[in-house]
């Protein structure tokens, strides 16, 4: 079953006429979309549509701004400087990421949110499908990546896990509230039994992983959560603690731009796949697809 229906098929399924149907898309009152010319309505945002009583409340097509916000990435920032397709990078952080994309200040949100009671696999997806003012977001697929312990080389503390880093008092340098990061670190510790008090905190806290790897390099900390590819591009040791869903969201109107689909054809390419693989602890196995339409 396509998700995607045409106009002759969408008005076959909510028992319109073509004509009417077309009444409601001048009105911005049915989730639709444009593409080359023709418009293309999804299933699900139908669905949606229907059992709100077909209110007619408009929906938006000004696309947002050419920004992705949002987690911070090393392979994500390497593709859309590669790439040249005009979109910027804000990285803030997952949580600061949805609130801008639910506010319409960026047009794609990267995202890797963990939660102790959810499914790791599913969390990005049911945060998305739980926001109401996100009715009309996609979920692409980037990577599985892993997480772990950025430790200076040779791992001189013996640092195996959060448990570890809290018993050797290791200084443990940490992102902003609501990063991804963050998130995940507090789900281990609750994994783990170990309380956020037990922890040498360093501040100040760390903007991106990138700095976490800095703080390390420079002596500033001993430990912190961050990716391999952190580890490997800032010459440090790297303990794994797990592997994550990393995705992106944007709006259903903004995936068929031109920046975005730019974006994602690079991901196919070979020169992707090798810097992918260069970086190491990623697994971009289904990039791309769709994982979620809201």
């Amino acid at each position: 079953m396509r998700e995607l229906l045409t106009t002759e098929e969408a008005a076959e399924f909510l028992r319109l006429s073509e004509r009417k149907l077309y009444e409601l898309v001048a009105k911005n009152a049915v989730p639709c979309t444009k593409v080359t010319g023709k418009w293309l309505f999804p299933r699900t945002a139908l669905n949606r549509w229907l059992t709100a009583g077909m209110a007619p409340t408009p929906i938006s097509r000004e696309p947002a701004p050419p920004i992705v916000g949002g987690s911070h990435d090393p392979l994500l920032e390497w593709a859309l400087r590669e790439s040249g397709c005009g979109l910027a990078s804000l990285p803030e952080g997952s949580g600061e990421g949805m609130r801008r994309l639910t506010g319409g200040e960026i047009m794609m949100a990267a995202i890797h949110l963990h939660a102790l009671d959810e499914d790791g696999e599913q969390t990005n997806v049911a945060r998305i499908a739980d926001t109401q003012d996100l009715s009309d977001a996609v979920v692409i697929a980037f990577a599985r990546r892993e997480q772990g312990l950025v430790v200076a080389p040779g791992n001189a503390l013996k640092l195996a896990d959060l448990a570890s880093v809290a018993k050797s008092r290791a200084r443990l340098a940490q992102r902003p509230r609501g990063a991804g990061a963050q998130l995940l670190m507090m789900t281990l510790l609750a994994r783990e039994g170990v309380a956020m008090g037990e922890l040498a905190l360093q501040q100040p806290v760390c903007a991106t992983g990138d700095e976490i790897g800095h703080a390390v390099r420079a002596g500033r900390a001993d430990c912190g959560i961050a990716t391999r590819s952190v580890a490997r591009t800032a010459g440090l040791d790297f303990v794994p603690l797990t592997w994550e869903r990393f995705d992106l969201a944007l709006r259903q109107h903004d995936y068929f731009l031109p920046q975005p689909q730019k974006l994602f054809g690079f991901f196919r390419s070979g020169p992707f796949a090798e810097r992918a693989n260069e970086l190491g602890g990623y697994d971009i196995t289904d990039i791309g697809s769709v994982r979620l339409v809201n």
